[in-house]
Formats: structure tokens, C-alpha cells, sequence
């Protein structure tokens, strides 16, 4: 499907909320195992685009920075399709959908990791500057980390 203005009007009522988060998004990701012990902390840099034509209704742009030097990029386009935001690439596929309450609902199975999956929720603080995301993983059913993001808006 082929986003128009229609489709973005048709995204802006099923997800209000979700329409908030658009912008640059700065802050520490954390990601910790069942006994709450730090495996990994990082820097990010997310960009949440709601594009008004072409392929797809969102782009996420994501760039991660450990303290030692390393750097990982991605870029996650998703489709909207049956009510819900989809994601299809190389690491993970899924949909993404807001509660009556705005919060947003992640449902992820990751393709680079047989056998597991997790599950997001992003709240948006009242100012709309701040949010928070945390990740729930299971592999094989059981959960073995959480990650813990917590964002400031940098600019629109």
C-alpha cells in the first residue's frame, strides 16, 4: 500500500498517540537479565518519521553508540495494514498498535534469534518531551532480559 494523505488521516485516528512520538528521540538504553544485572547499556539516537507518501506509513531511523567506539545503524519501515503499524526486515517482524489510554503495544519475533520475541510498550510523558520503552524477551517461552529506554525529544 502506497501512503497518501488519506492513509496518513487514517494512521493519525487509529494511533493519536503514536503520532506524538515523531521527531528525534536522545537516551540510554539499558538491558537487563531476570536477576535485574546490566548486560549492555548504550546511547541512542531515534528518529520517528511519518512520511506523507511513498511505501511506507513510518520509518524509524536508529543509531546506537557503546562507549567503546562501536556504532549500529538501522532504519525500520513499516506498512500499516489492518489496523495495526507491520514491520518486516531482516532482524524481526511484527505490528505495533496504541491502547485506548495511548500507549503503544509492540508484538516482535526476531528472525536474527529463532525462538525469540519481546514485547514493547512505549508511555508518553504529559509533556510530550520524555518517554519510556521497555522490552520484554522470551526465548523458547521464557523470559530472559528487559531492556529500559528512557528518551527526551531533542526536535521535532
Amino acid at each position: 500500500m502506497t501512503v497518501t494523505a488519506q492513509t496518513k488521516a487514517i494512521l493519525t485516528d487509529l494511533m493519536p498517540g503514536m503520532m506524538k512520538h515523531e521527531g528525534v528521540w536522545t537516551g540510554i538504553y539499558r538491558h537487563v537479565d531476570t536477576e535485574n544485572q546490566l548486560v549492555d547499556r548504550h546511547k541512542a539516537r531515534v528518529e520517528c518519521i511519518f512520511p506523507h507518501d511513498g511505501p511506507y506509513a513510518y520509518i524509524q531511523k536508529n543509531l546506537f553508540r557503546w562507549d567503546d567506539g562501536r556504532e549500529y545503524r538501522s532504519t525500520l519501515n513499516g506498512v500499516l495494514r489492518d489496523g495495526k503499524l507491520w514491520w518486516d526486515n531482516d532482524s524481526f517482524d511484527g505490528c505495533g498498535w496504541e491502547t485506548d489510554f495511548g500507549l503503544v503495544l509492540l508484538n516482535l519475533n526476531r528472525k536474527d534469534d529463532p525462538g525469540a520475541n519481546f514485547y514493547e510498550i512505549i508511555c508518553l510523558g504529559d509533556d510530550g518531551n520524555y518517554r519510556a520503552r521497555t522490552w520484554h524477551w522470551f526465548k523458547d517461552g521464557q523470559l530472559f532480559k528487559r531492556t529500559l529506554c528512557d528518551e527526551h525529544r531533542v526536535m521535532d
